[in-house]
């Protein structure tokens, strides 16, 4: 029987989903190359291959155990990851870049507020998971904010509020695939644009360069050498690149240092001005197709625990590419939010292969009993 079980599982991994996943990770190698080549980051592709080594072995990894057994274990992991953004804020954190937001574990900086990620979606799809998809209680729904709310506390505490925001969407696909109803919904919009208004002018929770950044894409031009730069030199690079780009290595935006972290967050703006519209239409396309496989595992899982948990994986992607892209484009503002599978950096990089794993795991488990 457990044979059988295993031709099943190995049958059944999604090796589409893969291929889509290696085509977009080449595209990271290339362009992470291609923007360090004549910088002291020049091995950062090397270093980046190495985590997505990484990655497909926890991919892999997660794969082969039941996710039904990671949402037992998801209480703990979430506890876990408490303790560790806690961490994050004492004297063990590692500070850099204006923020303390890692873990430094010999030559490797951990940064727990990604997996914090991971565990926030297998913890939220289980809590919904129990109370079997019926009308949601405000108690209920309260259990839920506070769920997400906590870590999402910690974590504006570092401050990072880029990955703060990143958890929200977990929320919100809990909430709507867990049962809340149309009235329940109006209220919290409600509460919650007197809640943003209240916080955006008490001036407790966000820093003024914060708040410069969510205004700065609206009228760039106002501040051109200090918040509306970002903006403006990532126009700047996705206009230049034309229709076919400029080539590997030869935009001027981005070999002449005029736009900033071309390797991480701002990693879209310089391929868009080295392969064009048409390779930003071609690398959209794979993100496209990313989700729609996600999804179609989601419908076709074997119960709600598995559809609840590939969700709040869609979820927080689809929010994670839409938010970069938009900021990269002068729709959005910027956040500092990595563009999944692109963007160097490890941390990004190990969650999103193990959240593809646990999505791989419910897809490889239909038709198992």
């Amino acid at each position: 029987m457990s044979q059988t079980r295993h031709i099943l599982s190995f049958r059944d991994f999604d090796w589409t989903l893969l291929l889509l996943v290696l085509m977009l990770c080449l595209i990271s190698l290339a362009e992470v190359s291609s923007t360090t080549v004549h910088t002291r980051f020049a091995s950062f592709e090397t270093k980046q291959m190495l985590w997505i080594a990484a990655g497909l072995a926890g991919m892999f990894l997660f794969a082969k155990i039941d996710y039904h057994k990671l949402l037992n274990w998801a209480p703990w992991a979430y506890g876990v990851g408490l303790l560790a953004l806690a961490a994050v804020l004492s004297p063990l954190g590692h500070k850099a870049l204006g923020g303390r937001r890692w873990i430094k574990l010999g030559p490797v900086l951990f940064q727990p507020s990604e997996y914090v990620k991971l565990a926030l979606i297998l913890v939220v799809a289980r809590y919904f998971a129990n109370l079997g998809a019926r009308s949601l209680t405000w108690k209920e729904i309260f259990k839920a904010f506070a769920l997400v709310g906590i870590p999402m506390l910690l974590v504006i505490k570092q401050p990072d509020l880029g990955t703060t925001l990143t958890y929200t969407p977990i929320l919100v696909a809990g909430l709507f695939l867990g049962g809340i109803n149309l009235r329940q919904s109006l209220i919290l919009l409600t509460v919650g644009a007197v809640l943003v208004g209240g916080v955006w002018s008490s001036g407790k929770f966000l820093k003024p360069y914060q708040k410069a950044r969510l205004t700065s894409f609206i009228n760039p031009q106002n501040d051109p050498r200090g918040a509306g730069y970002q903006v403006l030199q990532s126009e700047i690079a996705v206009g230049s690149g034309g229709i076919w780009g400029k080539g590997a290595e030869k935009g001027t935006q981005t070999q002449g240092y005029f736009l900033p972290v071309p390797y991480t967050d701002f990693i879209f703006a310089a391929f868009c001005e080295e392969h064009g519209f048409v390779g930003a239409i071609l690398a959209l396309l794979l993100y496209f197709f990313i989700l729609m496989r996600l999804i179609q595992n989601a419908q076709t899982a074997a119960d709600l625990p598995g559809s609840l948990l590939i969700m709040g994986i869609v979820a927080v992607l689809t929010f994670q590419i839409a938010v970069n892209v938009g900021m990269v484009i002068g729709f959005m503002p910027v956040t500092g939010i990595p563009l999944p599978l692109m963007s160097y950096g490890g941390s990004s990089v190990l969650f999103t292969f193990l959240a593809l794993g646990a999505a791989m795991n419910v897809r490889m488990r239909r038709f198992v009993n």
